[in-house]
């Protein structure tokens, strides 16, 4: 069984080819990573699984099911960018709206169901905080709520959009062993979306290298560092090597968008 299974994936804005015919698989408990330029439609990719936009597919099972049979053990993280950090809403509160997909309509949290979402916020170091507005927080401690919030859903499959793309080089690289441990602990499936090279290399089993626009899977790139993984693997001879592999693979993307006036990778 494949926590995510993808056939001929395809997404089209009148005359803007966005994706065509993406197939992935995600082995259950796998930790893959998604790279490629600027406008290659990765983002897209995860929102059309997700059904947030049109797309053709072929075949989109989500746990050996249809999504909308297992849509509650699903979990999306936005990029950063997409959310009002301003909304009035305490922490707890947004770890809560985990717990939302259990709940018939009208109904309330229950108590239990309150305590289990400290229990995420504790789980992430976050307790502490549970009354504050999120607004309030700094960048590493709202990534931190959100995965509280996927947890508190009790999701079994993550779908995270750039999660640490708009954090300093430490927290980015304290949240990178965060989640690498959240991910050991409780077994889930992850699929990120990253512009950091390294971040993709760091964290995964494997890589998804998106092509140009119209988005294709270039190569998958499985990365066969041994885990536990640690800081100082970023500067071995395995890692620097399988680094060079995928920037050459994205120069020739980059290449493309040039040649097309279209944006460079970040």
């Amino acid at each position: 069984m494949y926590a995510l299974d993808v056939n001929r994936l395809t997404v089209s804005y009148f005359d803007t080819h966005a994706l065509a015919d993406v197939s992935v698989r995600l082995p259950v408990a796998s930790l893959i990573g998604i790279i490629g330029p600027n406008g290659a439609g990765k983002s897209t990719f995860l929102k059309a699984i997700l059904g947030l936009i049109p797309a053709r597919i072929e075949q989109l099972r989500v746990l050996d099911q249809p999504l909308e049979a297992v849509r509650s053990r699903v979990a999306y993280v936005p990029q950063r960018s997409a959310i009002d950090w301003d909304f009035p809403v305490r922490v707890q509160d947004v770890v809560l709206m985990g717990c939302y997909p259990k709940l018939g309509l009208f109904k309330r949290p229950s108590k239990a169901q309150k305590a289990f979402a400290m229990e995420c916020l504790e789980r992430v170091g976050m307790s502490d905080h549970a009354e504050r507005q999120i607004g309030e927080l700094s960048g590493g401690q709202q990534q931190r709520v959100f995965l509280a919030r996927a947890l508190a859903q009790e999701a079994e499959l993550l779908l995270l959009d750039e999660p640490f793309g708009a954090l300093d080089a430490q927290t980015r690289l304290n949240m990178q062993n965060w989640l690498l441990q959240i991910w050991a602990d409780f077994g889930k499936t992850v699929l990120f979306v990253t512009h950091d090279i390294d971040e993709a290399i760091y964290l995964s089993d494997d890589i998804y290298v998106f092509s140009s626009r119209p988005g294709r899977i270039k190569a998958r790139i499985t990365v066969s560092l041994e885990r536990p993984r640690k800081k100082e693997d970023m500067t071995s001879e395995a890692f620097m090597a399988l680094k060079h592999h995928l920037m050459d693979l994205l120069a020739v993307e980059n290449a493309g968008h040039q040649d097309s006036g279209q944006e460079k990778i970040s």
